[in-house]
């Protein structure tokens, strides 16, 4: 269930590795902590933090664990290969994620046996020797069990664009959560698509075309919605472009050529371009569209989700 804050920020629920609250969880004993995490954006979320190392008793400070590779089988163990924890680990995993189907996005600790998204070096057995081509094998069976669930390393969210990226994917998935758990309806699934429609031309046009379609002739209610889930989140994992983003903001604009003044409209025009230049974040267009929009009210573009993925207070419309 979401919590809203003090001050009335709705909040949503985010996975976390342990490590990144600071708590001291790591095999020497120390933190990873991400002060991004902890600090600037906890007033959104309801973090679930855990941690699959000490959920099966290993302790802090214990012998640091690695992927070892041997054939098709992958193990997880000490370097000297006098623990192995490979069975411990899967049955924690398939005993907890079944607990977590509530999330709306999830946070890891990278290059992690346990939680790595990516990148997690599998040593070859008896050996040095590793490439990194493994995932954490608790990240492996969640993001298997919960495959559009937003999962994101905690380093990766330094990069503005992966970051925007990541809490916009956040947002929608808990607004479709939301309103799967209100019922499920043709009219809200249609009202749901309409709400998102240009934030999907601005991840991926060529989703946004396919998506619509989808909902010209629901028969099979649950089916067409769990097509269009699919389709959806698989979109928004795109990352939007100043292209895409221009296109979908000139689109936008046609609907203010009746109202605006032509020193309007040329204000408009001009904050477009600047943004497709580079010289101007993607807020500032869009500021000004609310601007308008305030002063035009046209209900199809303020029910626009893309206007707002995501709370302004977040500071996330800078990376463009």
């Amino acid at each position: 269930m979401e919590q809203v804050s003090e001050q009335g920020v709705h909040k949503i629920n985010i996975g976390i590795s342990s490590c990144l609250l600071g708590e001291k969880v790591r095999f020497d004993g120390g933190h990873k902590q991400s002060l991004y995490c902890k600090k600037e954006i906890a007033p959104f979320f309801d973090y679930v933090p855990v941690c699959p190392e000490m959920a099966i008793g290993m302790g802090a400070p214990r012998k640091s664990i690695r992927q070892v590779r041997d054939g098709d089988k992958l193990y997880v163990r000490s370097a000297d290969g006098s623990l192995d924890v490979t069975e411990q680990l899967e049955a924690f995993s398939d005993k907890k994620i079944p607990s977590l189907a509530h999330l709306d996005g999830y946070i890891v600790c990278a290059k992690s046996p346990t939680c790595g998204m990516e990148r997690v070096t599998e040593y070859k057995i008896d050996t040095n020797n590793g490439s990194k081509d493994g995932v954490g094998v608790f990240t492996k069976k969640l993001m298997a069990t919960y495959p559009h669930l937003p999962v994101e390393e905690s380093g990766r969210l330094h990069d503005l664009v992966l970051r925007e990226n990541f809490f916009t994917r956040v947002y929608a998935h808990n607004d479709w959560q939301q309103m799967r758990r209100s019922g499920l309806t043709k009219h809200k699934l249609i009202k749901f698509h309409s709400r998102y429609k240009y934030l999907l031309m601005a991840h991926s046009p060529v989703w946004y075309r396919e998506l619509g379609p989808l909902l010209a002739d629901i028969q099979d209610l649950d089916a067409t919605a769990d097509a269009y889930f699919d389709g959806f989140m698989t979109a928004l994992k795109i990352r939007a472009t100043r292209k895409n983003h221009t296109s979908t903001l000139q689109h936008i604009q046609g609907y203010f050529k009746k109202q605006l003044s032509p020193v309007q409209k040329q204000e408009l025009t001009q904050s477009i371009m600047k943004y497709r230049e580079g010289l101007v974040p993607l807020l500032v267009p869009i500021t000004l569209i609310n601007h308008y929009l305030a002063q035009f009210p046209t209900p199809y573009i303020e029910d626009q989700v893309y206007l707002n993925p995501h709370p302004e207070e977040m500071r996330l419309r800078y990376a463009y």
